[in-house]
């Protein structure tokens, strides 16, 4: 039995190593960013909750998107200000494990709940007069359970098969742990045939829920096109969810094509700054987009009402 389970109890990531010399420059720019993540999401979520105005289908998911980016951040940041300020870089083998499932599920839940944002706006313009009875209580509850539940079980089941690998090396040449990473470590490729059809669907699900966010959109683009009323609730309620879109797919791309390519090909810094971007411009730019473009609609309604 002890054939088939990892002997490494300790992992070294070899991400940081070059940047002994800027560590503390690099702790503070850290801090600071993750403060500014917290800030911003935690007022939105903050502000949500309070204003009973504010419970509407929209802004819960756009509460639980703000959820989402506190759980991925807090899953990376504590663990790489530490590293900041350490000589060392290990990670237990379990931490790895738990990292590693946080932040793919993050991830992953990203894309759930832009594709639950896109059918809202798809009932809420295309469907109005049924907006309250098909976005009902129970569905709403339902689709941000969906939202959350789904991703974090789909990834569980690859970090489950991946605890499962006899690994041959503790080096894991990144600054923080992700599943392909450490079944790269496997000591045989015959051992991860099954991880790499539970991928493959993973990736196959999400592709579907790619697909129907940008039939969603399109869809709504053309309905949208003849009537001012519906352009106006187009601009309000559906550029900010591309925006959000636009962003988590330019980064998850870079991040996808560091994978594909051979790795040594690249230089550290710029595989670093790949590899942070999905953790740091998605939480700290969505929370924004939407204050602002409500902000916008608010300033643009009362110039017309007045």
């Amino acid at each position: 039995m002890m054939d088939n389970v990892s002997q490494i109890r300790m992992f070294f990531l070899s991400g940081l190593n070059e940047t002994n010399y800027h560590r503390f420059t690099l702790f503070f720019l850290t801090l600071l960013c993750y403060c500014v993540i917290l800030l911003v999401n935690i007022s939105v979520i903050v502000t949500i909750i309070l204003d009973k105005n504010l419970h509407e289908p929209m802004y819960i998911f756009i509460c639980a998107f703000c959820m989402n980016a506190l759980y991925g951040t807090t899953g990376f940041y504590p663990k790489l200000l530490w590293d900041l300020l350490s000589p060392v870089h290990v990670i237990s083998y379990s931490g790895c494990l738990v990292q590693a499932q946080v932040g793919s599920s993050f991830v992953c839940s990203e894309l759930t709940i832009l594709s639950v944002m896109a059918y809202d706006r798809y009932v809420a313009i295309c469907r109005p007069l049924e907006y309250h009875s098909v976005m009902s209580k129970q569905r709403l509850i339902l689709l941000v359970c969906y939202s959350w539940v789904t991703p974090f079980c789909m990834i569980g089941i690859s970090t489950f098969l991946t605890s499962r690998l006899k690994l041959c090396s503790p080096y894991i040449h990144k600054f923080f742990c992700v599943n392909w990473m450490i079944v790269k470590l496997a000591c045989s490729p015959a051992q991860t045939t099954v991880n790499g059809i539970v991928v493959y669907i993973t990736i196959v699900v999400y592709l579907i829920h790619a697909l129907f966010i940008v039939l969603s959109y399109m869809y709504l683009i053309k309905t949208c096109a003849n009537s001012i009323e519906n352009r106006a609730k187009f601009m309000q309620t559906c550029v900010p969810h591309l925006t959000s879109l636009l962003i988590f797919l330019v980064t998850l791309l870079f991040e996808i094509m560091i994978m594909h390519f051979d790795p040594n090909n690249f230089p550290q810094t710029f595989k670093n700054f790949v590899s942070i971007e999905t953790l740091v411009i998605p939480p700290l730019i969505n929370p924004l987009i939407y204050v602002f473009s409500k902000s916008v609609f608010l300033a643009e309604s009362f110039i017309y009402f007045n």
